[in-house]
């Protein structure tokens, strides 16, 4: 009798580049929504649509849901639509590139604090001069609003990292995902529905807008959301530490921003220090613990 061959499964780092690439994408072609009803309207709109098709797909188990999932699923959606809504806000301002790299400095700080290492202190310091190269304030022409804005995306991103993981170990598949997305479009309406009311809106924004949101946040933060499962913390940070570089490519072929020598240094250097700062602080996979079940999901493997 032959034995019955398993499916073949994607290797988890696969995951990772793709959501990677995916969440690059979609920022880069937001830009011409963005000029339309705004950063805040955007980001809105990617959470409205991206809710609406994760509840197609995941059909969460609301009455299994436990009193005590609530705080870390309301304060993951609150983070992801702000997260989304101060990156689309500094992308309206600086290069694309240039803003995942200030960005990084978000969970790059996040990982060095959290270590037991002193020491690990010293990567989120050196990828602050990678930074500096990207943004070159001798020149003068710095967008300190852009900055402050990408700067706002990597605190949340960093929470956003902590509570992804946590979540994704209590929910299978990603019914967590279709549960805090919700979250972030009712947290970001009072910013973004004014926007999309008082901007130029045509009648390509919506399906836009839809289309954009099955890149990110479905598949994209799916994807992330699976990667991490099945990845130890350090292999995932090591893999997230390319991100910068991502968005320098994508925002160079997608939106023509052509970096400088010394921007591309700086870039090498935040990829550099983010990998650096993952040595060590191995993650054991965890069960999920969960009372919504793994058949109310479709999770890809």
């Amino acid at each position: 009798m032959r034995e019955a061959r398993s499916r073949p499964v994607a290797p988890p780092w696969t995951l990772a580049i793709a959501a990677m690439l995916a969440v690059q994408l979609s920022n880069a072609v937001s830009v011409p929504v963005i000029a339309q009803v705004g950063p805040a309207g955007t980001a809105w709109l990617r959470m409205c649509f991206g809710a609406a098709l994760l509840w197609i797909v995941a059909r969460p188990a609301i009455r299994s849901l436990r009193r005590r999932d609530l705080p870390a699923l309301l304060a993951l959606g609150v983070v992801t639509g702000f997260m989304t809504t101060f990156f689309l806000s500094a992308v309206d301002r600086i290069p694309l590139g240039t803003a995942v790299a200030i960005e990084f400095l978000g969970p790059l700080t996040v990982a060095g604090v959290m270590s037991k290492r002193r020491s690990a202190l010293v990567w989120p310091a050196a990828a602050f001069v990678g930074v500096l190269l990207l943004t070159e304030p001798w020149h003068g022409s710095i967008d300190l609003i852009g900055v402050g804005f990408a700067l706002a995306a990597g605190a949340c991103w960093g929470l956003y990292n902590v509570l992804t993981q946590h979540v994704g170990d209590r929910f299978a598949g990603i019914s967590g995902l279709s549960l805090t997305i919700p979250v972030a479009a009712i947290a970001t309406l009072p910013v973004g529905l004014p926007q999309v009311l008082g901007g130029e809106f045509t009648w390509w924004v919506l399906p836009a807008a839809a289309g954009i949101a099955l890149v990110t946040p479905v598949i994209a933060f799916a994807l992330e959301m699976l990667a991490l499962r099945r990845m130890t913390h350090t292999a995932f940070g090591t893999l997230l530490s390319i991100e910068p570089a991502f968005g320098a490519v994508i925002g160079f072929l997608v939106l023509a921003q052509t970096p400088s020598v010394l921007q591309l240094v700086g870039v090498a250097i935040v990829v550099a220090a983010g990998a650096a700062a993952q040595r060590g602080g191995r993650r054991d996979a965890l069960p999920v613990t969960t009372d919504v079940p793994a058949a109310t999901t479709k999770e890809s493997s």
